[in-house]
């Protein structure tokens, strides 16, 4: 385990709701994030940035704030599986563009920046010498019976146009874990958290966490009561 539990960067929330601790992927700094920890932490939830290192996250999830969230996208989604299947102190992950490689080989190349968002906000983030390091290898999702010992709620994005990470068979291998929710970015590409649809998934994100909060994510928060379509959109209320 690493000696070092410090992030690599902090976004901290005024009013602490919950802590999320965030690995990163394939060759990303924590500048990959910075979008991502903003705005989780103007709704209450501490982020910190760890650059690819998910022991050191684990740990400095058991100093902080509950509940306790471990984040992970692309290799870093392998690695919060990993930890998890292993037994880490976590209330609950959030994962996103699990990688998945057919041929079951260790992966060095980084996906290319048009294979990983259509945001061109973020498209310029990932051109900058801030975000980005030298290509390493994918750490490999565990086993279907290591998933099968995840203790807590997951909840997994997958953009439905990934060609890094096919969703099909990404869905069959995450089917493994026992609580998962798997969300599809309709027709997103690999980084889920920092796709066209960031805002709606950081929506979703809040949501499901303050569910967890509740001591429920199968418990909503908000109900639909009626949903108006057509016609009768426009019918005065005493019709």
């Amino acid at each position: 385990m690493s000696t070092n539990i410090s992030p690599s960067a902090v976004w901290p929330a005024v009013r602490v709701r919950g802590t999320l601790a965030v690995i990163t992927g394939r060759g990303e700094r924590a500048a990959v994030y910075e979008r991502f920890g903003r705005r989780l932490s103007a709704d209450g939830y501490t982020v910190g940035v760890f650059e690819a290192d998910a022991d050191a996250a684990g740990a400095w999830l058991d100093t902080v704030d509950a509940p306790r969230v471990l984040v992970g996208s692309d290799s870093g989604a392998a690695s919060v599986l990993r930890v998890l299947a292993q037994g880490a102190t976590a209330d609950a992950a959030i994962i996103a563009g699990t990688p998945i490689d057919a041929e079951g080989d260790a992966v060095t190349a980084q996906p290319t920046d048009a294979e990983r968002t259509a945001c061109p906000l973020h498209l310029g983030v990932l051109g900058t010498d801030e975000a980005r390091t030298a290509p390493v290898a994918v750490e490999p999702v565990p086993a279907s019976a290591d998933l099968a010992a995840v203790a807590v709620p997951v909840l997994a994005f997958h953009g439905s146009a990934d060609r890094v990470s096919p969703i099909t068979e990404t869905a069959s291998l995450l089917s493994a874990v026992p609580d998962l929710e798997l969300v599809e970015t309709i027709d997103g590409l690999h980084d889920a958290l920092n796709d066209v649809s960031h805002r709606s998934v950081a929506a979703s994100i809040v949501l499901w966490l303050e569910r967890l909060r509740g001591g429920d994510v199968h418990t909503p928060v908000l109900r639909a009561l009626r949903q108006v379509q057509g016609a009768d959109r426009h019918e005065p209320a005493d019709a």
